[in-house]
């Protein structure tokens, strides 16, 4: 079993051993900030679950129906991921500026206090195994899964910090304002991640600054006259870069070949992180008069 694949099923234990906790304290307590959290535990379940078949799939192989993969399903994964966080902490906002209205109490304040420190202790571990994963592998949902769980970990901080303020002074509008500052910070967050993967999913060309050096590498062979139809995207982990490459008329197949498998084995070395399917065409002439030289 892969890496990736272990790092979904500890995220689905994890937020299954946190609902079932707070699920019990709330029985005992019957606390609806319990249940709430309670609740927030089951979707982070799921959402897991969904990853955990997400990451499955895309790791299949090339087949007749898929010739390059089902990559774009682990971009599809964190896009869904971060919609059903961004709506969740919307809630949350609303429910927030209801309760202040109302001028709501905090009930069972020592159990609430308690529900946070296990959640907090117990984030922090699944963040840094995520994290340890997501460098190990580079996996665009084992990111966004540890980008989620982190959105978890500050908010139950922030939480926690509010609840002792609370235990202290009684001001119960505390708590609900801190919600307030971390539904906006994690809806932001989510727009951010969510355009991220959407672009991905529209096969957004690389960075200009990557791409420059693409240029430079086919430049830099002598015996090229010049390059058009320069096309790049990035799918998942791997990215695609396409050229046609013009050689003079009168240039052996073999020599063309040479240099045409040079500049395949440069341009991966730009980033090693990602892999390459590089295709390059070559021109015995420039048959693209209308493309810019640039």
């Amino acid at each position: 079993m892969s890496l990736v694949k272990i790092a979904t099923m500890v995220s689905t234990l994890t937020a299954l051993i946190l609902m079932i906790i707070k699920l019990t304290i709330w029985i005992i307590s019957w606390s609806i900030a319990v249940l709430s959290s309670a609740i927030d535990s089951l979707l982070d379940m799921f959402v897991s679950v969904f990853n955990y078949f997400a990451v499955s799939n895309s790791e299949m192989d090339p087949d007749k129906k898929f010739n390059y993969g089902r990559w774009k399903i682990e971009a599809i994964a964190a896009l869904f991921e971060w919609v059903v966080i961004t709506l969740s902490w919307l809630y949350i906002l609303y429910e927030s500026v209801i309760k202040i209205i109302n001028n709501e109490k905090i009930w069972y304040l020592g159990v609430w206090l308690a529900v946070m420190l296990v959640s907090v202790f117990v984030t922090f571990w699944l963040v840094s195994f995520l994290d340890y994963v997501a460098k190990k592998t580079n996996n665009l949902v084992i990111k966004s899964d540890s980008l989620h769980y982190k959105t978890d970990l500050y908010s139950n901080a922030w939480i926690l910090v509010g609840l002792v303020l609370i235990y202290y002074t009684w001001i119960n509008y505390i708590d609900w304002i801190i919600w307030i500052f971390i539904a906006i910070y994690i809806i932001y967050s989510a727009f951010t991640l969510i355009k991220k993967w959407f672009l991905l999913l529209l096969d957004i060309a690389l960075e200009k600054e990557e791409v420059d050096k693409i240029k430079e590498i086919i430049k830099s062979q002598k015996l090229v006259s010049w390059f058009h139809e320069l096309k790049t995207r990035q799918s998942w982990n791997t990215k695609f870069v396409e050229v046609h490459i013009v050689f003079n008329p009168e240039i052996k197949l073999i020599d063309a070949h040479r240099i045409s498998d040079h500049i395949e084995y440069t341009i991966p070395k730009i980033d090693t992180m990602h892999t390459r399917e590089i295709l390059v065409h070559m021109d015995p002439y420039d048959d693209c008069k209308d493309c810019e030289k640039k």
